[in-house]
């Protein structure tokens, strides 16, 4: 901000210059998603920032970031594979399983191992 410009000055500079901004009330929190992580934001200051025909959002805040897990498909038939070599439950073989990340002899080792939370 230069120098002797008040808050007033400054506004009226903006408008000038076609920008405005806008503060969101009550946020509660902000989430941004990518593909490895989520960041989440409680009780942010979020403002928008308009100028002529763009719109730019401004969070401000200390962000908690929580890694994304990949979503792992589990078939059928690897559940059962799992019970057929080990003989342990439907229930361990898709907790062993969701553990290996879909890998069968993961799984296999984990459960053997005993591993399985």
């Amino acid at each position: 901000m230069p120098r002797g410009l008040s808050p007033r000055q400054l506004r009226r500079l903006m408008k000038q210059m076609g920008m405005s901004i806008i503060e969101i009330r009550d946020v509660e929190y902000a989430i941004i998603k990518t593909k490895e992580a989520e960041y989440y934001f409680e009780a942010p200051a979020v403002s928008v920032i308009k100028m002529k025909d763009l719109e730019q959002w401004q969070i401000t805040g200390t962000p908690v970031k929580k890694e994304v897990e990949e979503e792992v498909e589990i078939s059928e038939e690897d559940i059962e594979l799992i019970v057929e070599q080990t003989g342990c439950s439907r229930d361990s073989a898709i907790k062993a399983l969701k553990k290996a990340k879909g890998d069968l002899a993961e799984a296999i080792l984990i459960i053997q191992g005993g591993s399985i939370d």
